[in-house]
């Protein structure tokens, strides 16, 4: 599985309970829930604001492959949209995280068909820690030890992918993509 191009919720459902139950990444005695949402926006609105949402946008590296040629390509560009909030006090809250993964387009097809990313279960582990980081700090109060980062994937070894095509982008048709990160 390390060169998954398949969208797969569940390896991002498990990773997450392994890092919150396995190795208490929030460890206060809330319950937190993962789910989906291919619609969500990184716009939130000043009731949402009120309730307690926050977003957090990542930028990780994946894989592609379109539906109609099977064509394959990696990207670092890919983007993950998390909303998250806690409800209630510390200790006896509940907390809601929901993650949209935004697609691109194959070049050769050129159908505006945005296929979704497969990731590696490291690249997953990445991604959720840094998620973990932001609500420790926008949730519990922590400092967040990664504000210097820009939020873009670490992985160990450099990456060397072809220019990033703004035009075959989900996120940045929507104008929330990380490519200039």
């Amino acid at each position: 599985m390390s060169r998954s191009t398949d969208w797969i919720p569940a390896l991002w459902r498990d990773t997450f309970e392994e890092l919150l139950y396995d190795d208490n990444e929030l460890d206060y005695g809330d319950q937190w829930s993962l789910s989906f949402n291919y619609r969500q926006t990184d716009t939130i609105t000043r009731e949402e604001k009120r309730r307690g949402w926050k977003v957090y946008c990542h930028c990780a590296y994946g894989h592609f492959k379109c539906g109609s040629c099977h064509k394959t390509w990696p990207s670092a560009r890919v983007v993950v949209l998390f909303r998250y909030r806690l409800r209630s006090e510390p200790g006896q809250g509940r907390g809601t995280v929901i993650i949209r993964p935004f697609g691109q387009a194959c070049r050769r097809c050129q159908d505006d068909e945005f296929d979704l990313p497969g990731f590696t279960k490291k690249e997953v582990q990445h991604a959720l820690l840094r998620l973990f980081g932001k609500i420790r700090k926008n949730c519990y109060g922590e400092d967040d030890d990664d504000d210097d980062n820009d939020g873009s994937s670490a992985c160990s070894t450099k990456v060397w992918t072809k220019p990033h095509e703004k035009a075959l982008c989900e996120a940045c048709r929507m104008g929330i993509c990380c490519q200039d990160e």
